[in-house]
């Protein structure tokens, strides 16, 4: 619902920014919805935000006044834990995430640590930037954990896999895609961002797979994405929420067939794909909602009903640079 609130006040280390943009991610349906247990209350959602410096916090040196920058999913972390100092910082036990644990970027100001924020690529107008800061971030770990597999499957083609379907072929991977069952629309989508064939989740590809990566947050495609893979090949699943996985023969996974997931994101991740992104370059197709549509967006979202990302336009379009 729709609040006034208190403009919010940069504590050390922190930034204030005005928001500029934040696309909807599925993640924020698992916690509006109430799959994710224990978010902070009441809380604004939203972890894919673009906005602009306004002012900074005690210590904080990273950014000027006017500075655009992008905040992502992972927020804080302890960086003393043996996973932040390993460098595996996304299964910090102390974690926090924005929108979820911090108010995030449906609103027209917002807080974040600098330390977990990051420069928006030069070229990519509000909009088509902040799908890269979790759809993008996340898809790319995903890609990483898929290995150099040659033959990608993607399961569900929404805003990541939109994506890391142009990132992959440009690395020189076929992407083979997975829709929807009966979307001749969907399908259309896939191969425009460059996927060879497009099937529904339960056809076989024309070929094996090297590895397969379910952005969909349906347990149930984790059997056909192992049978659809080859003998050593890899099935990540990349959603932070997923419905039970059903039962399946040993068989499907004997074979060094390897199931495994990917939790949140690392600063290393984000530093990588944003440097990468304007090399592809990738291109993200976006719908535009004003902030008081979050909820359609939301709706919309859960429907189905649009190609790519959706991102609420908190205010007009800054310049591409």
């Amino acid at each position: 619902r729709a609040v006034e609130v208190d403009r919010p006040v940069p504590g050390p280390r922190q930034v204030l920014l005005r928001v500029r943009a934040c696309a909807v991610c599925r993640t924020d349906l698992h916690v509006v919805d109430g799959e994710l247990p224990d978010p902070r209350l009441p809380l604004i959602v939203g972890h894919e935000i673009v906005g602009t410096v306004v002012e900074s916090g005690p210590g904080a040196q990273r950014f000027r006044a006017g500075d655009r920058i992008g905040v992502p999913w992972l927020g804080a972390t302890c960086g003393a834990c043996h996973y932040c100092t390993e460098g595996r910082e996304n299964l910090c036990d102390q974690a926090r995430f924005t929108g979820y644990q911090i108010d995030g970027g449906y609103a027209e100001y917002t807080v974040a640590d600098e330390r977990f924020c990051f420069a928006i690529p030069e070229g990519y107008p509000d909009l088509q930037a902040a799908p890269l800061l979790c759809a993008g971030l996340i898809g790319y770990r995903s890609l990483v954990a898929a290995g150099d597999a040659r033959r990608l499957g993607l399961y569900g083609f929404g805003a990541a896999a939109h994506i890391i379907a142009q990132v992959a072929r440009f690395q020189g991977r076929r992407v083979f895609a997975f829709t929807r069952p009966g979307d001749a629309e969907g399908r259309r989508f896939a191969r425009e961002q460059g996927a060879e064939w497009a099937g529904d989740p339960d056809e076989a590809p024309p070929e094996p797979l090297d590895a397969a990566i379910i952005f969909a947050p349906v347990g149930a495609l984790v059997p056909p994405a192992l049978r659809a893979v080859a003998r050593g090949g890899t099935v990540v699943c990349a959603g932070i929420h997923m419905s039970d996985i059903p039962s399946f023969p040993y068989s499907l996974l004997w074979g060094e067939r390897v199931l495994r997931s990917v939790a949140n994101l690392t600063r290393r991740d984000g530093e990588e794909f944003l440097a990468l992104a304007p090399r592809v370059p990738v291109r993200t197709e976006v719908r535009a909602y004003p902030l008081e549509r979050a909820n359609d967006a939301l709706a919309a979202l859960r429907r189905g009903e649009f190609r790519g990302a959706a991102v609420l336009e908190i205010l007009p379009q800054s310049p591409t640079a």
